[in-house]
């Protein structure tokens, strides 16, 4: 068995496409928001990718039956936009570095197929904290990206976020970049990293509809970010309340 197996489904002609990846990761933020615009958007399954570098075992799904583990290719024809779209979406990501370069590289090579030249790539910024209203930080490769991405919203600091950028979400920048000279930008929310975070999601898909000029229902994702919204703030009152507590029982013993 190859360590990796490609599956072509389609090979549709794309116009300028970019690659926008959401693989499972801190928050599952990326993850949230690849899947809920590949679920949202008319879009169809063009590749599938096994490999020994996920976890060896298959998924169960909702009906009773059984799926191997894999990542996805699906494509979007954007009537508004300059560019069609691929969403690089999946059950797992690398579970070695090893594993995380051969498939960030074998997904480089599909993309530069279909005509890539510029890779987004979707994350979660884990600072420990509870936010009303997240920042979507960025790192991107190359300081034209920067300027265009902070005239949407996007958060760039020398500060924060410091650090690497690990798994697929750096390294197919990175590997892009050096490779095969392909432009980008990670996009960051900010999260806890404490569950999975759709409200962090919701405000990265909102850069993502506006840059793209998608035609995008964000009601349902708005739905389950109001519900993260009411716990986050139900958690930062029991903090609160647990913290004066603390304090008073020092004052007073």
């Amino acid at each position: 068995m190859d360590p990796i197996i490609v599956k072509y489904v389609d090979r549709p002609e794309l116009r300028d496409p970019v690659l926008i990846e959401g693989l499972p990761g801190v928050g599952n933020v990326g993850k949230i928001a690849a899947e809920y615009l590949k679920d949202h958007l008319d879009t169809k399954l063009i590749v599938e990718i096994f490999s020994m570098y996920f976890p060896p075992q298959v998924l169960m799904n909702g009906d009773g039956t059984i799926h191997l583990v894999r990542n996805q290719l699906w494509y979007y024809e954007n009537p508004k936009g300059d560019n069609d779209l691929i969403f690089l979406v999946g059950d797992y990501q690398g579970m070695s570095p090893e594993g995380q370069y051969e498939l960030s590289y074998k997904v480089l090579e599909i993309a530069k197929e279909f005509g890539v030249k510029t890779i987004f790539t979707l994350g979660g910024y884990g600072t420990g904290q509870l936010s009303d209203k997240p920042r979507v930080f960025g790192a991107a490769t190359n300081l034209k990206m920067v300027e265009t991405m902070k005239k949407y919203g996007v958060y760039f600091s020398e500060t924060e976020p410091s650090g690497g950028i690990v798994g697929a979400a750096g390294l197919l920048l990175g590997l892009g970049m050096e490779l095969f000279g392909m432009d980008g930008v990670c996009l960051m929310g900010e999260t806890s990293g404490y569950f999975s975070d759709p409200r962090s999601s919701y405000f990265v898909v909102e850069i993502v509809k506006r840059y793209f000029k998608l035609d995008l229902d964000m009601e349902e994702l708005k739905f389950r970010s109001d519900e993260i919204g009411e716990i986050t703030s139900q958690l930062r009152e029991e903090d609160q309340g647990d913290t004066e507590k603390k304090e008073d029982l020092g004052y007073i013993g």
